[in-house]
């Protein structure tokens, strides 16, 4: 936290808080510490995660992608450079957020938790991507909810015979999570319902979506509230876990500074990321779906998986769940309702209406999820299930041909499901 002089803190190994800053005498000028105290700054930032190494992937992918070089080569490295910029911004959000307090702070985080999947998705809607874009958004929610959580059961699993928490907050963001599954399902549905209708099929789902996403981000809103005021002391363990070691090295100015600085360079990978995406599928032969669903999701939750793996394998099980969980509940009710509202501004058709193969894996995978966190116990025999699901999930959208969506990338048909596999299911 900030010292008294204005100083950064650190602490040490005796328990006691030292300034991070190199021992300088009270007197000196603030313009002779200052090189100090910005080099042991940035190197404590840099020190943050085991990340932070790519980071001389930032400009190398900026140069290639600014020089026109192979557009495989600019995708692979800008791919690279924003995970350690996604765990700087991570880092810098949950530094300034210590400083500002326990409400204003979880606000803070709720913005900024999912920041480089919502960079990337503007960047691609902006362009008309929007396969790339509902493709991303599921992957994003899948990869939180099967991938991670499945390494959280398993990390705690080794550590212990069973790992225990709060199996109320869970089964809350769970439900929220099978509430925003049923927003994915009606556009789905209906759209299958009305294919053979006279009527404007597309104008309705997209007047369908824009209203179901005005009700998604009121809910979240809610949650929010839920979260932060009204129910606190449900996640006051989840809390104090997270906030054990935050806010002990930069000050909010610096906090700030790098967020901005960090959030610029993310856009401008992004940009590159997604300008060389037509040449990946075209040079890998895999498709857009299989790009956005597995790899773009990797960028933006690669230094959030290894932070709920290592404190899942700490016992620190509640804050695991609230990473996992919690960021896929964000994604689903928060980042992909926002984008069909900034769609809308834009003049590009973003809906809700996503294809029914994916919809319905992600409904099985809500289901699953469900159905694994109910008792408020884990072990790691049920994180090798979310693994292997989602394992089996990657397998059948590599084969995910991109012309399963009828013809047209945006607005597909109901991806090879016949109309009638809804009535069935339900």
């Amino acid at each position: 936290m900030p010292s008294s002089n204005g100083g950064i803190l650190n602490g040490s190994g005796n328990g006691e808080t030292q300034p991070l800053i190199s021992r300088s005498s009270p007197d000196e000028p603030r313009w002779k510490s200052f090189p100090k105290h910005f080099v042991h700054t940035v190197w404590a930032t840099l020190c943050s995660n085991y990340v932070n190494v790519l980071l001389v992937f930032v400009p190398l992918g900026i140069v290639a992608g600014a020089t026109g070089w192979n557009p495989v080569s600019v995708f692979v490295l800008n791919f690279i450079a924003i995970m350690p910029l996604a765990a700087l911004l991570s880092f810098a959000t949950e530094e300034i957020s210590a400083k500002l307090g326990q409400t204003l702070g979880g606000l803070m985080n709720a913005t900024f938790g999912n920041a480089v999947e919502l960079i990337v998705s503007i960047v691609a809607l902006r362009e008309g991507k929007i396969r790339i874009v509902q493709s991303s958004m599921l992957g994003s929610i899948l990869s939180n909810i099967l991938l991670v959580l499945g390494c959280c059961f398993l990390a705690g699993g080794i550590r212990e015979r069973e790992s225990s928490f709060n199996a109320t907050v869970a089964s809350t963001m769970s439900s929220l999570m099978a509430v925003a599954c049923s927003s994915l399902i009606i556009p789905a549905t209906l759209y299958a319902a009305l294919r053979d209708s006279k009527s404007e099929t597309e104008s309705n789902i997209l007047l369908l979506s824009r209203g179901t996403s005005i009700i998604m981000l009121i809910l979240y809103l809610l949650y929010l509230y839920f979260q932060l005021f009204s129910h606190h002391s449900l996640f006051a363990d989840v809390s104090e876990d997270d906030d054990d070691d935050a806010g002990s090295t930069l000050s909010p100015v610096a906090a700030g500074f790098a967020l901005v600085i960090v959030t610029l360079m993310v856009a401008i990978c992004a940009e590159y990321l997604v300008d060389s995406i037509d040449a990946i599928v075209q040079t890998a032969g895999i498709s857009e779906t299989f790009v956005g669903l597995i790899l773009l999701p990797i960028v933006g939750n690669a230094a959030e998986h290894v932070t709920a793996v290592i404190v899942a394998s700490k016992g620190k099980m509640d804050l695991a769940i609230n990473v996992a969980i919690g960021s896929s509940m964000q994604i689903a009710l928060f980042v992909t309702p926002f984008l069909v509202i900034l769609g809308w501004i834009i003049g590009k058709p973003m809906s809700l209406r996503f294809e029914t193969f994916e919809t319905v894996v992600f409904f099985l995978s809500v289901l699953v999820v469900n159905y694994l966190i109910q008792d408020g116990k884990s072990n790691y025999l049920e994180g090798a299930m979310c693994i292997g699901t989602y394992t089996i999930i990657g397998l059948a959208f590599y084969v995910y041909p991109d012309d399963a969506t009828g013809g047209n990338p945006n607005h597909g048909g109901t991806g090879g499901i016949p109309p009638d596999f809804f009535k069935a299911l339900f």
